[in-house]
This record gives structure tokens, sequence and C-alpha cells, in this order.
């Protein structure tokens, strides 16, 4: 047992199939039927799905031609970040009405840390409910969310009642509710991570906690120490309202494969030209670029150079993307092509704290109201 770790209050707020229900908000006519975000088509790509669409077993990232095939009465519309940014903006600000720790993830997505508020309200349970009618009322969106004493066992627990629900876990609870918990519900362990825990006998949260630091980092690296903590309840990472970007992208998906790296040229300069608007817009720069290439095969490949100076001129970018293009042959045709900027001038230095995790747990007499 340790006493020691903070025990926070932290909520974090997921909205419903975000994208799709902004279309059907937009669109009453849309309400109730199966629609995807993105392109349809032999070239499409899903990028978000309605609740009605995924009963079919479309999602986000599946081809165009796929989703169709599941349900031949899916309804594709185009994205529109512009309105979604609009959207995000004015939940943003409901949330800043109860404290300034708000950390966002995504325009759909977002870390409040109640532990100390603004409308002086001890259950964040209750502040994640009165968010949640606000954002209905307010905007005409449902949100669901998670709540718990650290950023991990919200993320979790967000997921559990969606849609429009939300589920609270007790710091009393907390132990129990990770031992339970099926190793896919636990966030950042992918399809091939949880894959590979299952051949060494690895299915629940109790099952990843009898194993041992060493047999983990052993096995899966630097995500062992992650696993071994988390499924302790510990997670310390606090709520920060400003996030540190750590790159910056844009890339491009062809109607047309591209067979020639002469055809790319065009496309670089385009894609130079959005990455370096974007640098200009946020006032960054950065010394590492890379070159993302898909092939018509869906195979991807990196390609990345660092620079001994901090740059965001297009020129530059663009040259090197050139350099990196004809760095080494292409594999196939190309399908699609991005360029992102990292090492930027946004990252400060880390600090590193160490734990001595021996035989931690979460001191569960710690009452809280949550």
């Amino acid at each position: 047992m340790i006493n020691d770790l903070p025990i926070r209050k932290i909520i974090h707020v997921d909205m419903d199939a975000f994208y799709a229900s902004v279309a059907q908000m937009d669109h009453p006519d849309l309400k109730g039927k199966p629609i995807a975000v993105g392109g349809g088509g032999n070239r499409g790509v899903v990028s978000a799905a309605s609740y009605e669409a995924r009963k079919f077993g479309v999602k986000s990232a599946m081809s165009g031609r796929l989703a169709i095939k599941l349900c031949p009465d899916l309804i594709f519309v185009k994205t529109d970040f512009e309105r979604y940014r609009e959207i995000s903006n004015r939940i943003r600000k409901i949330f800043l009405e109860y404290t300034d720790l708000v950390e966002p993830l995504s325009l759909d997505e977002a870390y409040l840390d109640v532990t100390e508020n603004k409308i002086g309200l001890p259950s964040a349970s209750l502040i994640a409910q009165e968010i949640r009618q606000r954002i209905f009322n307010e905007v005409g969106l449902t949100a669901s969310a998670g709540i718990s004493i650290n950023k991990f066992i919200a993320k979790v627990a967000s997921d559990y009642n969606k849609p429009n629900g939300q589920k609270t876990v007790n710091p009393e609870d907390v132990l129990s509710f990770l031992e339970d918990l099926d190793i896919r519900k636990f966030y950042g362990v992918g399809k091939v991570t949880a894959e590979k825990m299952y051949l060494k006998g690895i299915f629940t949260g109790k099952d990843l906690k009898s194993k041992s630091l060493g047999y983990l980092e052993d096995n899966f690296g630097k995500s062992g120490s992650h696993y071994y903590h988390v499924v302790r309840g510990i997670h310390t990472s606090e709520v920060k309202p400003n996030r540190i970007r750590k790159s910056l992208a844009a890339e491009r998906t062809f109607s047309k494969n591209l067979s020639s790296e002469i055809f790319m040229l065009e496309k670089l300069e385009q894609i130079s030209e959005e990455v370096a608007k974007r640098l200009r817009k946020n006032n960054i720069s950065g010394k590492t670029i890379t070159l993302k290439i898909k092939y018509s095969d869906f195979s991807l490949q990196t390609r990345s150079k660092t620079l001994p100076y901090f740059i965001s001129d297009k020129s530059i970018i663009l040259e090197t993307a050139k350099d990196l293009l004809y760095q080494n042959k292409l594999n196939n045709s190309v399908r699609l092509l991005g360029i992102a900027l990292s090492n930027l001038n946004t990252e400060q230095p880390k600090t590193s704290k160490s734990l001595q995790a021996d035989n931690l747990e979460i001191n569960v007499q710690l009452k809280f109201s949550f």
C-alpha cells in the first residue's frame, strides 16, 4: 500500500459518434439512418460512422467499398472540419465554466480535473452529469463520460456505457474494476497487443496483474512498465490544459494511384504549402521532416531526415521531402503521400520520475466523494 499517490477527480468526456452526430443534427432527414462521414466508392475511406451504421459493422478507417458491402443503405456525407471545430469550441466553453484544467485530446474528447472546481460541487459524478445535460440542451448532441481517480481509468470508464451514459469508478472500486476488465478494454492495448497477450494467457486485468514487472518488460518492451502500473490503478499524469504539440502534418489521398516520382512532385508541393501554412498559423517550427508513403496495397512506409536547425519555410520542407522521395525506389504505385514536421520548438525537456513499483497498490481506504 502507498499513500502518496495523488487522488484526483478526473472526468473524461467523449462525444458520441461526433462527426456523424453533427451531420445528423445539421440535416434532420439523416437522423435514425446509417451514415458514414468520409468518401464512398472505391477510393474513399470512412472517417466516422453513426451508431445506426455501426450495427452493420461499419467503422472508421474502413474502405468505402467495404462499408457499402456491409450496409447497402449507407449514406455518405462529406467531412466539415470547420463545423466540427465550431461545435467543439462551444463544448469547450461549457467545460471551462467548471474548471480551467481542461485537456483536449481531439475535437470530440477531453479530460477535466474537477478536484477543485468553479462551482464548488464536491461530486465529480454530478458535475459530469450536469455537463452532459448542458451539452445536450445547448448544443444538441449527446456525450458519454468516465469519472475516476486518474486519466487512465476515466478514459476506460467513458466507453463503458456509451452512447449517452456515464460510469464512475470510485477509489475503493478501482482495483476490482481493473481486475475484472477485459484486456481489450484497456486504453492503449490494440488488436495486435491483445492477441499477443491472449497467447500468453492474459485475458483480463487480473491475469495482467499476476505478471511481474520484469516479465511484462521482457515481453512488451517499454509498454510493459505502463501495463504493470495502470492495472494497479497507478497513473500519475496530470490534466494539462496546454498540451504540447509534438508534430504537425498534412497528407493527400489520390483519386488514381501514382506510379512515378515525377507525378508526385506537384502533390508534394501542395502538401508542403499546407504544412507551412499550418506552421505559420501556429507560430511553430521543427527539425525533423517525415515523408509518409501509402502504397496501393495499403502498406505504409516512412522516411525521415533531421536538420540541424528549426525550419518552417515551404521551400526547405519541399526540397527535403523530394530528397526523401528519391532516397529509395518505390515499392509499388502510391495512393497517399504525407509530410510531417516533428522535433518542434514547442517541446519541453522531459523530467523523469521513477516509482518504486515492486508491490504498489492504491490505498483503497482513501474515501472520496465521487
